[in-house]
């Protein structure tokens, strides 16, 4: 009785089924700014699911001075995330890549030939400081590119900086780096700023990929949005997004 009053799952027209694949969040409990326990994991991992996805690929921070991981320490947290799942019989495809800030360490890690997780085949999803961008940013793209990576700038639209001169993002683009846009962004969750450098990175085609960045409960609830939805099946249907490929 009363069940008409419940919540109806998202379905292909207005949810997220299309993208199938989430690329940008932080569910490895513990070792960032994300969850912080397993149950956090599993808990926002089923409302990834409800919301149509089929398959998250996680990426933790890796950011020598905050957040100093490793790929061993990631790949351990993605092995007890997946134990979980498969013990609540789960099906959902969980993988684990990171997000890299630009600075000392990731110059370090590319002129040293370390192996960089990747989102799918050469694919490396990487962020700039949210203050300055790197000095050497063009230098540090080339570099990732001449060792065969595919760079994948996370939320471009956070970048204010960026927004006294689009022209940035012209040459990002023309340098072969992917955008991949944050869906709070659509919602105002970082700022009316970053809601119009979306809306205006979306106008251009710029946006390669969409991802939740998701950290907590709170991000799961602004993603229930028709804004969202539509956004995102307006850039399905213009074939832009590379997500239901990964």
């Amino acid at each position: 009785m009363f069940s008409f009053f419940k919540r109806k799952p998202a379905d292909a027209a207005d949810g997220l089924v299309g993208l199938g694949c989430d690329m940008h969040s932080h569910l490895i409990p513990g070792i960032d700014d994300g969850v912080k326990t397993v149950d956090d994991s599993i808990r926002l991992i089923r409302g990834l699911m409800e919301l149509g996805y089929r398959k998250i690929i996680t990426t933790p921070h890796i950011n020598a001075d905050i957040f100093p991981n490793t790929p061993e320490i990631i790949r351990n947290g993605e092995a007890l995330v997946r134990a979980e799942l498969a013990r609540q019989g789960l099906e959902v495809g969980f993988s684990a890549a990171a997000e890299y800030l630009m600075d000392d360490h990731f110059y370090n890690l590319l002129s040293e030939g370390q192996q960089l997780l990747t989102l799918k085949d050469n694919m490396v999803l990487v962020e700039l400081s949210f203050a300055v961008p790197a000095i050497n940013l063009k230098e540090l793209l080339f570099d990732l590119q001449v060792k065969g990576y595919q760079p994948v700038l996370a939320h471009p639209e956070r970048y204010l900086y960026f927004g006294a001169n689009k022209g940035w993002y012209d040459q990002l683009k023309e340098t072969g780096c992917l955008f991949q846009l944050n869906l709070l962004s659509l919602r105002g969750h970082y700022g009316q700023e970053s809601q119009q450098l979306a809306e205006w990175l979306i106008k251009k085609k710029y946006v390669d990929l969409v991802g939740t960045d998701m950290h907590h409960e709170r991000h799961l609830e602004l993603l229930r949005s028709p804004r969202v939805f539509k956004t995102v099946r307006q850039l399905l249907d213009a074939g832009l997004l590379r997500n239901p490929d990964l």
